[in-house]
């Protein structure tokens, strides 16, 4: 009895140090490129955007109504200037029915299914922007909806991956919202007025109303991102991307065996670590040595391959690659997890 115990013991304590030791983890070591660590952890579940919320749907629209925006950001468009997008790079709009002082949401029943209204709980001002321009609005079933200077914030429902801005003018009513919780753009896309009583608010009749059932539904064709997922880049080729579509990158001082970060301090004001991201939610990226970090500063974060991956705070928007061979150092990663473009 006593030997198979031991046996059963040996086994497990041999399944354990596989475990820790899958990157040639050592804990408390230090890297001579920068700070250890800390022991890997398995990944826990990340989470996704909001296109299969916004579908539109019956009960859909509580659900996405529900959803936090989180830290918002703001990104540049050729067309519209700056644009404030949710924590998952949906854009948020205004609507021209409701008001700003005093703040009042006039978009209800059918229209927030379509326009599914920003929840006020968890939201933080876009870094560089004026704190005290966010605010909220109770609305008529008692929740509290997100403002912008004023103005109550929406999603849109064919809005269905980070970096959509199809809401921009519809109606001649609803614009994306700038930092301030002016018009993106000055108002640019947009047509006439309509007039009361056929506007976006019934979505019956002309107008939106039928715009609105045309072409392909939301949460249809144009599925949400994956945790990570791969984007082919018209220069770089196939390259990781995070949920938001932003690009994903590595660090040169970082090592992999030991599995190390030399990224501290300051460096993580513009390198932002990718949290930890379920295996069951990533596409086409290999999942060898796919384990989180548990860094000093308490944060986790995601490697591939046994490699720390980050994002870059220069890039504005899904698709951009600014921070391609700064310093020598950083690189896009391939669905390898290898350095793209970084010399030998």
């Amino acid at each position: 009895m006593n030997t198979w115990r031991n046996a059963s013991l040996a086994v497990t304590a041999a399944a354990v140090l596989t475990l820790t030791t899958a990157c040639g983890q050592e804990k408390g070591t230090e890297n001579p490129n920068g700070q250890a660590v800390g022991a890997a952890a398995a990944a826990q579940p990340g989470s996704g955007g909001y296109g299969s919320d916004l579908d539109g749907g019956a009960g859909t629209a509580n659900q996405a109504a529900a959803k936090p925006a989180g830290q918002l950001a703001v990104w540049d468009s050729k067309e519209l200037g700056k644009v404030v997008t949710d924590s998952a790079g949906f854009t948020l709009y205004r609507f021209d029915k409701d008001t700003a002082s005093p703040p009042k949401a006039s978009c209800e029943g059918d229209c927030a299914k379509k326009w599914p209204v920003v929840s006020a709980g968890g939201a933080s001002a876009a870094p560089g922007t004026d704190a005290s321009l966010i605010g909220e609005v109770t609305r008529a079933d008692g929740s509290k909806q997100l403002t912008i200077g004023g103005w109550p914030m929406y999603r849109y429902a064919m809005d269905t991956k980070p970096g959509d801005v199809k809401g921009q003018g519809v109606g001649g009513t609803w614009y994306a919202s700038a930092p301030d919780g002016k018009k993106a753009g000055g108002g640019k896309g947009s047509g006439e007025e309509s007039g009361e009583g056929s506007g976006e608010e019934s979505g019956e009749g002309s107008g939106e109303g039928a715009d609105y059932g045309s072409g392909e539904e939301a949460g249809g064709e144009a599925a949400e991102l994956a945790g990570l997922s791969v984007r082919k880049d018209p220069k770089l080729g196939e390259i990781i991307v995070d949920k938001n579509g932003m690009t994903v990158y590595r660090f040169k001082k970082d090592s992999a065996w030991p599995m190390k970060s030399a990224c501290v301090g300051e460096c993580l004001k513009k390198w932002p670590v990718v949290a930890p991201v379920d295996k069951s939610d990533v596409e086409g990226i290999t999942l060898k040595g796919f384990s989180t970090l548990n860094r000093p500063d308490g944060q986790k974060q995601q490697s591939v391959d046994c490699w720390p991956i980050y994002t870059f705070s220069g890039d504005k928007k899904p698709g951009d690659t600014n921070g391609q061979g700064v310093g020598g150092t950083w690189y896009v990663v391939s669905p390898q997890a290898k350095l793209v473009g970084a010399p030998k």
